[in-house]
């Protein structure tokens, strides 16, 4: 079996949860069409013998999306790359003990999540993956027109009078808008674990048959 068909194949098998053993930066990346991108992996048990392979998922509207082999830096061959790269704009190199995964001219069908992952015995290890997106425009927050306005001081409720607004109303706000941000945090990380299960599951019912 060849060696990229193979790692593929032990990609699909493994389930993907981020390594303490591989240090992988950054977690995300959103970069414009026809920019240049970097992203490191570096072993911070041990170094590694067999070097430090770089795979990709690509973005799909199922979970169909697979894991493709991209390249290895490999100390007798140089780079070694998968099927179907385009070695004209992809490239690894080391640098100062860390593998660096360099793409040039990215377009958005560059779009995915890239890991890295060494060989272990009889594990494998992969880093918590760098989620990668390519548009043509960069998305720009638009700036609140600024009004004067007379500031109201925030005073504590008094069981006798009270004047002006009361402090508990805003601090509830701010809780409950807390709890919301973590709630759409923890659906998004299961959606994302579902899929990757999906198509684990889907490539050993193909296997089976």
């Amino acid at each position: 079996m060849q060696p990229g068909l193979w790692l593929l194949l032990a990609a699909q098998l493994t389930v993907l949860h981020g390594s303490s053993v591989l240090l992988q930066t950054p977690p995300s990346l959103m970069i414009q069409t026809n920019k240049t991108v970097m992203m490191s992996c570096e072993a911070i048990t041990s170094r590694t013998s067999t070097g430090i392979y770089w795979l990709r998922q690509r973005q799909a509207p199922s979970p169909d999306s697979h894991y493709e082999f991209l390249a290895v830096w490999d100390s007798r061959k140089g780079i070694v790359y998968g099927q179907k790269v385009k070695q004209e704009k992809l490239t690894v190199f080391l640098d100062a003990g860390r593998s660096i995964l360099k793409l040039t001219s990215v377009e958005p069908a560059d779009s995915g999540i890239y890991f890295c992952m060494t060989i272990g015995s009889p594990e494998l290890n992969f880093g918590k993956g760098t989620q990668l997106s390519v548009v043509d425009v960069l998305p720009t927050t638009a700036q609140p027109t600024k009004k004067t306005t007379t500031k109201k001081k925030c005073r504590p409720p008094s069981p006798v009078t009270q004047k002006g607004p009361s402090c508990g109303p805003v601090t509830l706000g701010l809780l409950v808008a807390g709890v919301l941000l973590l709630l759409v945090s923890l659906g998004v990380a299961i959606h994302l674990h579902r899929l990757r299960r999906r198509a684990r599951l889907r490539l050993l019912k193909q296997l089976y048959k």
